[in-house]
């Protein structure tokens, strides 16, 4: 037996909460993230009968919201599976290294932390002033590789929300042409790992409100996360802007990520241009697939001139 059995089991609308207890505005965000998360386990078959997933842990709001909406779906899920939360300390100085046990005891979850000084590697490589993020990941990844092994871990769990994905692509379009995302399940280079993001379809808004209604003990990232002119918050901040002026603009980005028409983009391993002739025969993806009855008309879109062919 596997998720896609049963989906009501995944994307039921009652909420293990105490309503004497949550305000309205809460009961409904629970509901809402219990309902996304279920929904992204159904459309990527993401957990599956006997799965053990090692949720990772970095302190944040969004590993804190994925651990918390996982369980709340373990309860009620169609297929049985188990959970670990795995934190690496990267003994970055100050970090308090008792908050993640501390509330993983309280609240009565396997857990593994996990000590290496990848800190020192990255400062004593890296150059000042420049960013730690991308040699930061790559330990990082590796180290919970190795973990995930050692546990009999058969799923990675990553907290990466909706806002994550578009940003992945954005950055890759700006800084590394190619269009390039941040998939929702993945197998790793290896082939030995099975890597997936549950939070893929919820909003950043919606788990930094969680993370003040359940009031988790938020650790921040002092080594990348806080560097200054780093690409992913400019993009982040330009993301934002947008979805100010044009509610939904994040969202609709989202979605043509799994909307691709690739004969009309430009990559020749995906469509066999050079081959391209006429047929006489009515293709469904030839000129019409650049319509769609769903286009915003004019007055949605700045700076589009219309004209009127007579």
């Amino acid at each position: 037996m596997n998720a896609m059995q049963e989906p009501s089991s995944w994307i039921g609308e009652e909420p293990a909460a105490d309503n004497r207890k949550i305000e309205r505005e809460q009961i409904k965000l629970e509901k809402r993230l219990c309902r996304e998360v279920g929904r992204a386990v159904l459309d990527f078959n993401m957990i599956e009968e006997g799965d053990k997933i090692m949720v990772c842990m970095s302190g944040g709001k969004d590993s804190y919201t994925l651990l918390d909406i996982l369980r709340k779906l373990q309860k009620r899920a169609p297929v049985k599976f188990d959970l670990v939360a795995v934190n690496l300390d990267q003994k970055q100085p100050g970090f308090p290294d008792h908050v993640l046990p501390d509330y993983f005891k309280s609240i009565g979850v396997d857990y593994h932390i996990e000590t290496q000084d990848t800190y020192s590697v990255v400062k004593r490589v890296v150059p000042e002033g420049k960013t730690t993020c991308g040699l930061c990941s790559r330990l990082r990844r590796a180290i919970l590789y190795k973990v995930a092994d050692e546990l009999g871990c058969t799923k990675l769990a990553l907290g990466h929300h909706r806002d994550d994905i578009v940003q992945t692509l954005m950055l890759n379009m700006f800084y590394g042409g190619r269009m390039k995302g941040m998939p929702p399940k993945l197998v790793s280079d290896d082939g030995k790992h099975v890597v997936i993001r549950p939070l893929c379809y919820v909003p950043e808004k919606d788990t930094a409100r969680w993370a003040q209604y359940q009031n988790f003990p938020i650790i921040p990232c002092n080594l990348c996360g806080s560097q200054d002119g780093l690409q992913r918050v400019a993009v982040g901040e330009m993301l934002r802007e947008w979805d100010k002026k044009f509610p939904g603009r994040i969202e609709s980005m989202f979605r043509a990520m799994g909307n691709i028409v690739t004969t009309h983009m430009m990559d020749p391993q995906l469509h066999d241009f050079r081959n391209a002739k006429a047929t006489g025969i009515a293709d469904p993806d030839g000129d019409m697939a650049f319509d769609h009855e769903e286009l915003p008309t004019a007055p949605t879109l700045p700076g589009m001139q219309v004209v009127q062919l007579g």
